[in-house]
């Protein structure tokens, strides 16, 4: 193992002995094997999800047992010949883990991310719109950590199809959208591993509905309160001399900005909570 046995000679060199050279060691290894063994074809394979599933078990097991090292890394070199010739290296650009399950984000998920914004540039992305990206999708990938503990049903294909066609929208034309999805790895809006993303997206989407929306109540109070202390005042700002509307005629557009704003500081409050808890490791700067 010259990989290995070098990086034990650097951190001896380094001054790093016991636990600490240890757990400086496998973070090492980990950055190093899952840069070498997370793939991706031309479309994700099962056979390449598979490779980040045991990758990530077996490095959640280094992390907890350096003498799964070894181990790790020879399983790791088993699965190389069975993916070889069909998949394509993708670099691992951060991973997300509470301590039972790790999520990777990989540089192809932030262009992924990406390529459904609208006007944002994809060859090359730029520097920062690839950090905002991460910062998208590692909020993203907590949201799924916390929805496993709550199983819900997987989003229908009626549910899909819905949440494309309104992606379609946001774009001047279809073949737009498509030029941007080809130029990331998928063939088309009908490419399975595009429904996937969008399937995945959904399924957070309606966690976040069910963990936050669903519970909030407006009162009687409130709203009123900010009809008189909102809505009015900067209607007379933006429209003087027109009638107002009466607060029954606003009552549900006023509920609705009540619920969105209660349900952002809710989902603010989270991640802050969360991301103490959870662990986000930077394996490669973008």
């Amino acid at each position: 193992m010259p990989f290995y046995n070098a990086l034990c000679w650097q951190d001896t060199e380094n001054g790093l002995v016991g636990a600490q050279s240890r757990d400086h060691l496998i973070r090492k290894l980990f950055k190093h094997f899952v840069n070498r063994f997370n793939y991706r074809s031309q479309g994700l394979t099962k056979a390449a999800l598979d490779i980040r599933i045991e990758i990530m078990r077996f490095m959640e097991g280094a992390k907890r047992n350096g003498s799964l090292i070894l181990g790790a890394v020879l399983v790791l070199t088993a699965l190389l010949p069975s993916a070889r010739g069909q998949i394509v290296v993708d670099k691992t650009v951060a991973t997300v883990s509470d301590g039972l399950r790790t999520e990777l984000i990989t540089l192809s998920d932030l262009k992924w991310e990406l390529a459904l914004q609208r006007g944002v540039p994809i060859s090359p992305p730029s520097s920062n719109d690839l950090k905002a990206a991460l910062a998208t999708l590692t909020d993203q990938r907590i949201f799924s950590l916390d929805a496993d503990r709550i199983p819900r049903p997987e989003p229908t294909e009626r549910e899909i199809e819905a949440e494309i066609k309104r992606l379609l929208g946001v774009f001047p034309t279809t073949a737009e959208f498509e030029r941007r999805l080809r130029a990331v790895g998928f063939n088309s809006v009908r490419d399975d591993n595009f429904e996937a993303l969008i399937s995945k997206r959904l399924a957070i989407e309606k966690y976040i509905d069910f963990r936050f929306r669903s519970f909030v109540v407006n009162t009687p109070e409130e709203v009123s309160r900010h009809y008189n202390e909102n809505f009015v005042p900067e209607f007379r700002r933006r429209f003087p001399g027109v009638l107002m509307p009466t607060l029954e005629e606003k009552r549900n557009d006023i509920e609705q900005e009540l619920t969105e704003d209660k349900v952002q500081l809710s989902i603010e409050a989270f991640l802050d909570d969360a991301k103490r808890r959870v662990q986000v490791v930077i394996l490669n700067e973008v």
